[in-house]
């Protein structure tokens, strides 16, 4: 049957009907672990149904399980309380309703879009008699012919006795509204809690952090380079026994091993090009969702990131590609395709990993067959043919290895250096001022998914984004400087992965997070916790360690131009 086509406007005539949907039904505390709303024994009222399709990728990916609720609602008309149908409560039906009570089970409907959120029912104090909310008596706010506001309340407190009937009923009330329609989301955001000090606080902090780093690079590279420019130029003039007794030192001394292709090429420039596209998916889902109230249409901002990404695999090509030709790799084509399916097999395995125990829990979170059919071939039809134009673009106009000083032929020995000079202790000390200048945000963006905020401030997200690369690439070359002074040219790895430390950072805090700002429980809960916060953070980390890579190179490149080689 088609779906009512009045079912999906937003304007409304007198006395036309008003569908109430009804979505998921799930514990409070488990934002992620939500049932189809029938699946506890709930009935159904009389009206004939109207079969809802997900709309988008997003809402299917979403678990958004839209069901007919049977009532008859009309535009300005109201309903007295009425009865729309009867649970005959069995031993089975009972138990069910007392398990959701249990666990604070809360269910979620929509009408016109607006979502609106009830309680199943309530336990009294000593936790042996359960009582269900029958009567759902809801207030709608119109203005002119749209539906601007949604409350509802629960009332008629029902003893759970086996074998007796319970009837569920509803009202309806209409009111004028003066909210404009644009601004009817509003209220379900929360700007005391997104606009708070603490915000605006973390926000300066970051940028104080921001200005002392710069600074500090910048004195590095005017007084270290100054002084040992200097000393070169005098060299030019000294005769060759002075020369070989001057002292000889540091980052000059590997001139000639700098410019190696780093270890592993072919998955260092596949994270390198993955981490530009993340970046650059970042940035414009950043801005679109500032420019776009995205939080207004179910799953818009997933339908988004994915189109997005989908869109920007020529940059992952590019990078990628561009980098591993200068490196002097061959096999091309292998990298093309490990950098295009790098991410979407980590999202991807993890996704399928999850949905397993999403079909074992019958929860309406499992991801349909057609969905992830749909999702393979965004990922073989759209991302593979744009990434190879990405990787032909950049292996044709920048593939050319072009490096200030020549090669040479035998790498030389890398010295003893004191051991917080290793790259490991330099990689694990690097992520820690960058996960510093975005944890604050961090908190935000969490409570936002794991909890029920809705997140809007995105101007914030921008310039933590803004502050995140500037501090993630002062470190990275900090970190290199360092490095190449020991007279240790693998500075590729040590930059990317002392930026990419980040997401450790990261992960740690999510399990902080978990045990101490939450109440989530269950196998399911807890392993799509941890299974997506693993994925965001691995994100991340490609994404900073990219970020830091790039900043670093162009450092390197720029500090070795200078220097006279004979």
């Amino acid at each position: 049957m088609m779906p009512h086509p009045d079912a999906f406007r937003y304007s409304y005539q007198d006395k036309e009907e008003v569908v109430l949907w009804m979505n998921t039904v799930g514990p409070y505390h488990n934002r992620q672990e939500t049932y189809k709303y029938f699946s506890l024994p709930f009935c159904v009222g009389s009206k004939k149904s109207i079969s809802h399709y997900h709309e988008t990728l997003g809402e299917a990916l979403q678990g958004v399980e839209l069901e007919f609720s049977g009532l008859d609602i009309k535009f300005k008309d109201d309903v007295m309380q009425t009865t729309y149908c009867e649970i005959d409560l069995d031993k089975g039906r009972r138990d069910a309703f007392v398990y959701a009570i249990k666990n604070h089970y809360w269910y979620q409907m929509y009408i016109d879009d607006l979502p609106i959120w009830g309680i199943v029912g309530e336990a009294d104090e000593n936790g042996e008699d359960y009582y269900l909310w029958t009567y759902k008596k809801l207030e709608i706010g119109y203005n002119g012919n749209r539906i601007v506001d949604v409350n509802l309340t629960s009332e008629g407190k029902v003893k759970l006795v086996p074998n007796t009937k319970i009837q569920m009923s509803y009202s309806v009330k209409w009111k004028k509204s003066d909210v404009k329609f644009e601004d009817r989301f509003d209220k379900y955001l929360d700007p005391s809690f997104f606009q708070h000090r603490i915000h605006w606080f973390s926000i300066f902090n970051s940028f104080m952090m921001v200005i002392f780093l710069v600074g500090l690079v910048s004195m590095i590279l005017m007084r270290t380079l100054r002084k040992d420019y200097a000393r070169y130029s005098k060299e030019e003039e000294m005769d060759d026994m002075d020369r070989d007794l001057g002292d000889e030192y540091g980052w000059k001394q590997v001139h000639g091993d700098v410019f190696r292709p780093s270890s592993h090429p072919l998955i260092f420039s596949s994270l390198i090009g993955s981490g530009c596209q993340i970046f650059a998916v970042s940035l414009i889902v950043i801005v679109v969702a500032m420019i776009e109230d995205l939080y207004t249409e179910r799953g818009s901002m997933l339908s988004t990131a994915i189109f997005v990404y989908a869109a920007t695999s020529p940059v992952n090509g590019y990078f990628g590609g561009s980098l591993y030709a200068r490196q002097g790799g061959r096999r091309w084509i292998k990298q093309m395709f490990i950098g295009a399916f790098l991410i979407p097999a980590m999202v991807c395995g993890t996704a399928f990993f999850i949905n397993f125990i999403a079909i074992y829990y019958h929860a309406s979170r499992a991801i349909p067959f057609g969905t992830m059919v749909a999702v393979c071939c965004i990922c073989f039809f759209v991302i593979l043919p744009l990434n190879l134009v990405g990787t032909i673009l950049g292996r044709n106009l920048s593939g050319q290895p072009n490096f200030p000083c020549r090669v040479n032929a035998v790498p030389r020995p890398i010295p003893e250096k004191k051991w917080f000079m290793e790259p490991a202790v330099i990689v694990c000390l690097g992520g820690i001022l960058p996960f510093g200048s975005i944890f604050i945000e961090m908190y935000f963006i969490f409570t936002s998914f794991w909890a029920y905020k809705i997140y809007y401030v995105y101007g914030f997200m921008m310039l933590v984004l803004v502050i995140l690369c500037i501090v993630t690439v002062c470190v990275t070359i900090v970190c290199t400087y360092f490095l190449l002074n020991a007279e240790d040219y693998r500075w590729q790895w040590t930059s990317f992965l002392s930026a990419a430390s980040t997401a450790i950072y990261v992960y740690m805090y999510s399990f902080y997070y978990y045990f101490f700002k939450t109440k989530m429980y269950g196998l399911f809960q807890t392993s799509f916790y941890f299974g997506y916060m693993a994925v965001f953070s691995t994100a991340l980390g490609i994404m900073c360690g990219a970020i830091g890579y790039m900043g670093t190179s162009a450092f390197v490149r720029k500090i070795y131009t200078n220097v006279k080689i004979d």
